[in-house]
């Protein structure tokens, strides 16, 4: 299947200098043409993904011909869960969790598409990205997390959201956005599976943009400024100048 191609605008992103590219994420039933799949012994969870595209040279494709060593192809709707999982034995196992009646409920919250919708999942890293995603997934310090979802609210006036359980993060951040249409940004540190992995550095924020909004962060991260102080001082000084030039004009007849 022959995929939408990209005729969005993300040069804007190029601004925020980050250390690892956002990456492109498309949801497909047949197929993708044009692409090679991800090996077939490479034994990834769906979280370890985000980092294997970063990192390719390449857009690759996923499907449930490959391992997937967590609860992706569940999230994904390729598989079913296992009974003892779904009645919440492991979370007490890990001590993360109270009960078995607990880990069980996160299951009533955590975002999960529907069975047999989804085939493939396609990657690809910002510089290699050929067509348009249904997520674009942002790895950022907490300054450059801000200046993105900045960059949703500063034409808009939408507040941000941040929503995530301590397990299945990874669905918070590939399904829930695009589930939702609403921008999603969560710290990996919190998330029980994506700290045990190590997969990110310390004080990392993900923010994943659905393609609903992702012309908006677009046009907007090309437009705002990346920088207000460098200190605080500099900051009580401009605020100050703002203040006093509005009284002058609000004065005036």
């Amino acid at each position: 299947m022959k995929i939408r191609p990209l005729q969005t605008d993300l040069s804007g992103f190029g601004r925020l200098n980050l250390d690892r590219p956002p990456v492109g994420v498309k949801y497909l039933f047949f197929r993708p043409e044009g692409m090679e799949q991800l090996p077939l012994d490479k034994n990834l969870a769906f979280c370890e993904m985000l980092k294997e595209a970063q990192f390719a040279k390449a857009p690759f494709y996923f499907s449930r011909e490959n391992n997937e060593t967590c609860v992706g192809k569940i999230l994904l709707g390729m598989t079913d869960m296992e009974p003892f999982a779904e009645a919440g034995q492991i979370g007490p196992r890990l001590g993360m969790v109270q009960e078995a009646r607990v880990n069980h409920n996160f299951y009533h919250h955590v975002p999960r598409l529907s069975k047999g919708i989804v085939n493939y999942v396609a990657f690809a890293p910002i510089d290699k990205l050929t067509f348009e995603p249904d997520v674009l997934i942002i790895t950022a310090t907490t300054k450059q997390a801000e200046i993105v979802m900045r960059a949703m609210t500063y034409s808009t006036g939408e507040p941000y959201y941040s929503k995530t359980t301590i397990f299945m993060g990874c669905s918070w951040i590939y399904i829930y956005p695009f589930e939702s249409g609403k921008v999603n940004y969560l710290i990996p540190e919190m998330i029980h599976g994506m700290n045990g992995r190590e997969l990110f550095e310390p004080n990392t924020v993900l923010v994943s943009i659905p393609y609903q909004w992702l012309q908006t962060v677009a046009q907007n991260l090309r437009e705002i400024k990346m920088v207000f102080h460098e200190s605080k001082a500099e900051y009580l000084a401009e605020f100050e100048e703002i203040l006093v030039d509005l009284i002058k004009e609000s004065e005036k007849p």
